[in-house]
């Protein structure tokens, strides 16, 4: 699709669908204060941790002459790692943020104002546009708190798995700084802590050894238990992300995608009404097939198109596709029938969300009414009017005069429903 094409304005009646006058948004304030643009800053906070941390490895001293270097005068060793080290630590936290995640946004509280730091210890020009950024970025997640508010979703076996690769680190670096004695190369926590890492990873550089029949058995523990808990921890985690990957690859949203959905149309179908739709919203807003087929899921995907393969009727389908945050809701089945659960489940997962609803049969608009659907259109009726419209008249333009028609209709409509609330009220 061409630029022109994707950066012009839809129909009128397009947008009289969708829109809600009753709220007046300040679209650029939104874009500016949103959970992205924390995502974005925590992200520029990693890249310059990481050019800083570069720079300061790669000098020959760094100097403590900041206000907190006073504080800690023998850690020109440690301040040196402190950028690259903090460089990743955020880079994990933003892809946490980025999925919605609240333990990420709790690293994120941590890691930034530690990452602010290393100015106040340096006092380096160089290190200003980080603690700029750092305060900066701190602040924009602070206040996006509620956003970011999605639980890490592991199984009890995944938790378990985690729970214990970690207990046999914990036991490796006590149980090595225990026995200390009896090890040659290991004197503190820090060598303790080495020790393990070294071994754990089957790298085995010779520095630490130990030296008794007690040490060489604990040290063989360790290795058999770190090995056991660490394969099975990375194939309880990597397993369901390999399988998120083949749904994403058959064209199903992924979770880290389906996180960032916000002010999105849901379309719930997929025929020949909706490829117009598409073709006139793209570009416009976000969108968001639901379909249950599959190889039309993965042509549209492929088209670019956001797309969740499930069934369009099912409510918890729905939420999975954040129709809690959907601006608006079209149902196109192509069939009736179908339609009318789709409102339902629509209307059960958000009752607040603008449900607009295509009528194959003129005589089941009521129904689709009924059941919840805020406004309902014929397509076979309409263009059947601009068929016989144009047939008739060659000079008047009459997709302008059905649409000014609908447009009255619908204002006759909400004219008629406030006069009854009205009425209703007088009684």
């Amino acid at each position: 699709m061409s630029g022109d094409q994707r950066d012009r304005r839809p129909e009128p009646a397009v947008e009289e669908l969708f829109e809600h006058p009753e709220r007046v948004r300040l679209v650029e304030w939104a874009a500016a204060s949103g959970p992205k643009t924390s995502v974005v800053l925590s992200a520029t906070v990693a890249v310059l941790a990481f050019i800083t941390g570069l720079s300061d490895l790669s000098a020959t001293t760094v100097s403590l002459a900041g206000p907190l270097g006073g504080l800690f005068p023998g850690a020109t060793g440690l301040v040196r790692l402190y950028g690259v080290f903090f460089a990743f630590l955020i880079g994990a936290v933003t892809v946490g943020l980025r999925r919605r995640l609240r333990l990420a946004w709790y690293g994120a509280v941590l890691a930034l104002p530690l990452a602010a730091l290393l100015p106040l210890l340096t006092a380096d020009p160089t290190d200003v546009p980080l603690f700029a950024a750092a305060v900066l970025a701190v602040g924009h997640v602070l206040v996006n708190r509620e956003e970011f508010d999605r639980a890490v979703d592991l199984t009890a076996f995944q938790t378990a798995a985690l729970v214990a690769f970690l207990a046999v680190q914990v036991y490796g670096t006590v149980g090595t700084y225990a026995l200390r004695e009896e090890f040659v190369g290991v004197e503190s926590a820090t060598d303790a802590v080495y020790y393990i890492v070294v071994t754990g990873t089957t790298v085995g550089y010779g520095d630490a050894t130990p030296t008794t029949q007690l040490t060489k058995l604990f040290t063989l523990s360790v290795i058999v238990l770190g090995t056991g808990s660490f394969t099975v921890a990375t194939g309880s985690l990597l397993v369901p992300a390999i399988e998120s990957r083949i749904s994403s690859a058959f064209g199903n949203m992924n979770a880290s995608e389906l996180s960032l959905l916000e002010d999105h149309v849901l379309v719930l179908g997929h025929g020949d009404v909706t490829e117009p739709l598409l073709e006139e919203l793209r570009g416009t807003t976000d969108l968001v097939v639901v379909t249950a087929d599959t190889e039309t899921a993965a042509g549209l995907r492929e088209d670019g198109v956001n797309v969740v393969t499930a069934d369009p009727t099912d409510a918890e389908a729905l939420r999975g596709a954040r129709i809690a945050d959907a601006a608006g809701v079209v149902v196109a089945t192509a069939d009736d029938a179908n339609d009318v659960l789709a409102v339902l489940a629509a209307r059960q997962a958000n009752p607040d969300v603008r449900i607009v609803a295509a009528a194959t049969d003129r005589r089941h608009v009521d129904k689709l009414e009924n059941v919840g659907a805020d406004r309902v259109i014929t397509p076979t009726v309409i263009g059947g009017r601009l068929l016989g419209r144009a047939v008739m008249d060659g000079t008047a333009n009459p997709v302008e005069d059905v649409l000014a028609e609908s447009a009255d209709a619908a204002d006759a409509d909400a004219a008629a429903d406030a006069a009854d609330a009205d009425a209703a009220d007088g009684r």
